[in-house]
């Protein structure tokens, strides 16, 4: 790995059609990152799909990676983006989401730090459609997030994480050492953070590193998305990967701090 790539992460961001829109809202709040002398961020837009609805909101940037696939969902274009992906970390950043000012410099400063933390969340804002934000409730405090604790919190709050995965920054060789996300058609993120968690301590910050739009047309909003018998399938997958992981015992090697 060359001395820039070294310093380097990469944001990626899995898009389709209706989404697209949002996609230079995206780009401003990631302009507004200042990273450590040294960093930079490079950024890996992939396509769910291969449509003419998405190229024409991609900015003109030479930090700006745009790719198209064939459609699997998001957990796929993430993972497929992965081959595009260089450097120790990678973020997530959802098409239709801001990041806040400081994001990614507070998420690099804490896995630099701490070589026994493998993943960083941060708190989230809901982004309404009247442009005003609202606050999660129940945030664990700023630190680090123990191995198995998303789990039993998961499991207590009927399949509600104590930390959101859409602002994951993670070690690039853990993401890949757990296969990228889950072939799930929903809850991926999810899954690959309780897989995370079953496997290395994380971190959650507790300033605000995220805004969460709200609009008509994110999946999670569809009915599909509550189809129970689904998403009893989707539960089941998610937690009994973390569980196996954890009876086997695998886990991450703490190191040092790396600087």
């Amino acid at each position: 790995m060359s001395a820039a790539v070294s310093r380097r992460v990469t944001v990626v961001t899995a898009v389709h059609g209706p989404s697209a829109r949002f996609l230079p809202e995206a780009y401003a709040s990631l302009r507004e990152q200042r990273l450590p002398d040294g960093w930079e961020w490079a950024w890996v837009i992939q396509e769910d799909g291969r449509t003419d609805e998405v190229r024409p909101h991609v900015p003109d940037d030479s930090r700006v990676t745009f790719r198209q696939g064939r459609p699997g969902g998001p957990g796929v274009a993430r993972t497929i983006a992965l081959a595009h992906a260089e450097g120790p970390y990678v973020k997530v950043l959802d098409a239709d989401d801001r990041l806040t000012p400081g994001a990614l410099a507070r998420d690099l400063a804490v896995l630099e730090a701490h070589g026994t933390v493998g993943w960083t969340t941060s708190r989230v804002l809901d982004l309404l459609p009247d442009g005003t934000t609202a606050d999660f409730p129940g945030d664990p405090d700023e630190g680090p997030v123990e191995r198995g604790a998303v789990l039993d919190h998961w499991k207590r709050h009927d399949f509600r994480a104590p930390v959101h995965p859409a602002t994951l920054c993670v070690r690039r060789d853990l993401l890949l050492a757990l296969g990228g996300w889950m072939a799930l058609p929903a809850s991926e993120d999810t899954g690959l953070l309780l897989a995370l968690n079953a496997v290395s301590r994380g971190w959650f910050s507790d300033r605000v590193g995220l805004l969460y739009r709200k609009w008509e047309g994110q999946a999670t909003g569809q009915a599909a998305h509550v189809d129970p018998a689904e998403r009893a399938a989707r539960m089941a997958v998610a937690e009994a990967r973390a569980r196996v992981l954890a009876e086997y015992g695998w886990a991450r090697p703490d190191r040092p701090a790396d600087r």
